[in-house]
């Protein structure tokens, strides 16, 4: 008992630093867990959380009974892996780049370029893209499409041109915030590595796949199982003000969130999105069990768990 109050006299300071976040995790993790109920009920303001009658598992035919079940499905799985996949080798790549650059002011600058995006608000993005694909001011159609005669493209009106802008959009924003996690992991690898690999005369490339990824591995199977997790969820500002909640592209920019989003200003329904959140979690639990069970038998020291 006294050696664990020696511990906690010395260790206060960073008892104290850890406090904020603790309090944090619990009112916005731990807080709102008896709302998960809300799935399994009429919820009635009047009678309270508690109060509202049980109706089992009819919330969630909202999610599965739809003539746009597949398609949200489709969209919110689909963008995800995409994201995921380019996400990360792009994220990787613009962190090797970013090692490559000598001039510490020349990094500087460009790891603040790289950044900004992920600072800005997905509002302010959406309008970026406007003064882009305006079909009458936008640039692309009144400085470029114009200038080679081509006729201009109704952007908004057009579904087949938004799953490559929506990835663009996504890796403009993200690939920032990314990159410097792997960029600070790179960074930290025993530069005697590739000073022997130098003298056995290994290229920069070959330096690259036989010693920066390798160093990296855990990092990049850490990050990605946790990308697996959120799988079922997607970036609401993305899918819904970048398109501006045009309805002529719901068939490719429609995800779980923005549906359950538009259902719940319709009917007011609150156990339908309680439903999905609940919905959401769990297959976002059991794919990340999944998942780190897969690494676990290939690799056991890259598992999460």
């Amino acid at each position: 008992m006294k050696s664990k109050m020696r511990k906690i006299r010395r260790y206060w300071p960073l008892y104290l630093m850890m406090l904020p976040a603790c309090i944090y995790i619990f009112i916005n993790n731990y807080v709102p867990l008896p709302g998960v109920s809300l799935a399994f009920r009429q919820y009635n303001f009047q009678k309270g959380i508690y109060g509202s009658p049980f109706i089992g598992l009819k919330n969630f035919k909202f999610l599965f009974a739809s003539k746009d079940a597949w398609i949200i499905m489709r969209n919110t799985i689909g963008y995800n892996l995409i994201f995921i996949v380019l996400g990360t080798v792009c994220a990787i790549a613009v962190a090797i780049l970013l090692c490559e650059i000598r001039s510490k002011i020349s990094k500087k600058i460009y790891q603040t370029c790289i950044l900004i995006p992920y600072l800005v608000s997905m509002v302010i993005v959406s309008y970026l893209v406007f003064a882009f694909l305006s079909e009458g001011n936008g640039y692309i159609n009144t400085q470029i499409l114009a200038k080679l005669g081509m006729n201009k493209i109704s952007w908004y009106n057009e579904p087949k041109y938004w799953p490559v802008i929506l990835v663009i959009v996504n890796l403009w924003k993200n690939i920032g915030y990314n990159s410097i996690m792997y960029y600070a992991m790179i960074i930290a690898i025993d530069k005697t590595y590739y000073e022997a690999a130098r003298v056995d005369g290994a290229g920069r490339w070959q330096q690259i796949l036989h010693i920066t990824l390798p160093a990296i591995k855990p990092t990049i199977v850490i990050l990605t199982l946790m990308s697996v997790g959120r799988i079922m969820y997607s970036d609401f500002g993305l899918f819904y003000q970048i398109p501006m909640n045009s309805g002529t592209l719901l068939d490719v920019t429609n995800t779980i969130d923005t549906y359950v989003y538009r259902g719940l200003m319709q009917t007011n329904n609150i156990g339908m999105s309680a439903a999905a959140g609940v919905y959401q979690s769990v297959v976002g639990f059991i794919l990340v069990i999944t998942a780190n069970l897969i690494v676990k038998k290939v690799d056991p020291e890259s598992a999460l768990f």
